[in-house]
Formats: structure tokens, C-alpha cells, sequence
């Protein structure tokens, strides 16, 4: 790293503090082709939180032969116990079994996974929208009921790879259908990397409109189009202080064969340092963190922020 770079300079119009939402251990590793060893994953979600992340999707308590890269998520959370309780480590729920699953070994934070396309919520779930929201609801009553946290996931709000464009007030509906549900915040996903920065500030602004609080919503971009950070920063003018985003720039999504990797976190910190946002996140502890992991995967980080900082390309 060069000492002092990037040069902080603070906008009075951006929000003074982000709260990035880790999500490589769990949608970064879900769409490896071969499973990791469960031990790396715990070193991995152990060595993200040395680095400052305090916000850390740990894994899925779905099917194992859904998502058999998270096949062994009883054997992992265990083992993020010492962690503590200034790291949060929110897990994936399907249905009513998830949940059970995730909150017998002391999970308190969850999430749903939710699609504003019909043919996404078939690709995805096997049912409808309709369906998959009346599925999540007994869910969302049960952990609110035991004060756990729910996230709400909206996958293909932007564009979906079967449907094409999909319209702002259908992702809208379905968004405000998962707040109703209880959700306490709503991750807008961009799952396969198609949007521009106008199309998020009309769409968070609609959102507001119809009573969705910019404060609940957090942004989850893919970079296909190499649109993930020019989208982050529209998100950020609107006032959006939570982001979702992946160490390396791992993920993609193994039921949209065209989605490619997350937001690399590395290369939002960069940015967020550059504009005086604070993360409480050590970019070199992060950096080295995803050269170790890329090592283990054997093969490069995506991430230019991490090939720029360990001189390798």
C-alpha cells in the first residue's frame, strides 16, 4: 500500500459512516464449483472480522443438495462462537426447517430470500412470488417473536435474465410485501449486474414514496457491466448507509447462470476511504485476507483494489 493513499475528501452530501455487509462467506463460497474445507471458511470469517467487519453472512441453512457448498453449516457456526456479540452473523433461511436449524444453535440474526420476477421465484424457489412470500411469512412471525433480526433479500430487481427488464412498480410491490412481512431491512439485489446508476436513485426514491424508509434499505450490486461501484454511489447520494458487498469479489448467484462476482469489498473501502466515509475496516487486514483465501480457492481475486495492492495480476 502507498502511505496516505487513497487521499480522503469528504462530501457534506454523503453519509459520514457506511455499515458494509459481508457477504463472501456466504454467497461468495455458495457459487465456488468445489466445497472448502469448513475449517478455511471459519478462518476466513474469522480473518474478516480481525479486519474490521462487523456485519458477516455466515451461511445457509438450506437443503444441502440445493446449495451443497453450504452443505455443512451445523458443523460452522458453532465454531464463530467466540466471535462475539460485536460481530453480527446473519444466516439464510428457506423456510420454517431453516429457521429451526439456524436458531438451535444460537443464530439471532436471519434473512429470506425473496424474487420481484416470476421466473426467478420458480429458478430459485420452485414456487411463485406469491408463494415463496407466503412461505417466508410463518418465518418472519416466528423470529420477530423471539426478537431476532430479519433481513429481507430481493433478488432481480434491475433485470432478470429470462423476463429482460423488469418494471419499477412490480419490484416495488414485491418490496414492500417483504416489509409488511416484518422485515427489518430489505437488501435490493442486482443479480445479474444490469443496472445504472439512474435506474437505483427512481427506484429508491419510488420506494420512499410508498413508504419504504431509505434507513431499512441496503444494496446489493454485481459488477457484469462493471457498474457496481458507479451504482453504490447513486445509492449513496440518496442516503443509503448499508452495503452489501464480498471479500475478493467472490459470488455470483447458481441459479442465474449470468450473474459474475459481487462487489468486491476491497474495492468499496477503497472508495468509501477515498470520499472520508468510515467503515472501520483495515483495507491492507482485507487485502490479505482475500490473497490468502485466493489461495486456497487457487486462483486470483477478481478484485482490483486487491490485485493493485498485492502487486499481483
Amino acid at each position: 500500500m502507498i502511505h496516505g493513499l487513497p487521499m480522503a475528501v469528504p462530501s457534506e452530501e454523503l453519509p459520514p459512516q457506511v455499515r458494509i455487509h459481508e457477504v463472501g462467506a456466504r454467497d461468495g463460497l455458495q457459487n465456488e464449483k468445489a466445497v472448502v474445507p469448513t475449517a478455511v471458511k471459519a478462518e476466513f470469517i474469522h480473518r474478516l472480522a480481525e479486519a474490521g467487519l462487523t456485519t458477516v453472512e455466515a451461511t445457509s441453512f438450506v437443503r444441502p443438495d440445493w446449495v451443497p457448498q453450504l452443505a455443512d453449516a451445523e458443523e460452522l457456526f458453532p465454531l464463530l462462537g467466540d466471535l462475539g456479540p460485536q460481530v453480527a452473523l446473519p444466516v439464510l433461511v428457506p423456510n420454517a426447517r431453516g429457521l429451526d436449524r439456524a436458531t438451535a444453535l444460537g443464530a439471532r440474526r436471519i434473512a429470506v430470500f425473496a424474487s420481484a420476477t416470476e421466473s426467478f421465484a420458480k429458478a430459485n424457489l420452485n414456487r411463485t412470488v406469491a408463494e415463496s412470500l407466503a412461505m417466508f411469512a410463518p418465518v418472519v412471525e416466528r423470529a420477530r417473536a423471539d426478537k431476532i433480526h430479519v433481513r429481507g433479500y430481493l433478488s432481480m430487481c434491475f433485470g432478470d435474465p429470462w423476463e429482460g427488464p423488469v418494471p419499477i412498480h412490480q419490484v416495488v410491490r414485491v418490496a414492500k410485501a417483504l416489509m409488511d412481512l416484518g422485515c427489518d431491512e430489505l437488501s435490493l439485489g442486482d443479480t445479474i449486474g444490469v443496472a445504472t446508476p439512474g435506474h437505483v436513485q427512481t427506484l429508491l426514491s419510488e420506494l420512499n414514496e410508498e413508504g419504504v424508509p431509505t434507513n431499512a434499505l441496503g444494496v446489493h450490486f454485481h459488477d457484469t457491466y462493471g457498474q457496481a461501484l458507479a451504482n453504490t454511489f447513486a445509492a449513496l447520494q440518496h442516503g443509503v448507509t448499508t452495503v452489501d458487498a464480498s471479500a475478493g469479489g467472490l459470488g455470483g448467484c447458481p441459479y442465474a447462470k449470468s450473474a459474475t462476482g459481487n462487489l468486491a469489498t476491497e474495492d468499496l473501502v477503497w472508495m468509501l476511504d477515498g470520499l472520508g466515509i468510515e467503515t472501520g475496516v483495515d483495507l491492507g487486514r482485507l487485502t490479505a485476507t482475500s490473497v490468502w483465501l485466493a489461495e486456497r480457492l487457487g486462483r486470483p481475486s477478481p478484485s482490483r483494489t486487491v490485485r493493485a495492492l498485492s502487486h499481483k495480476e
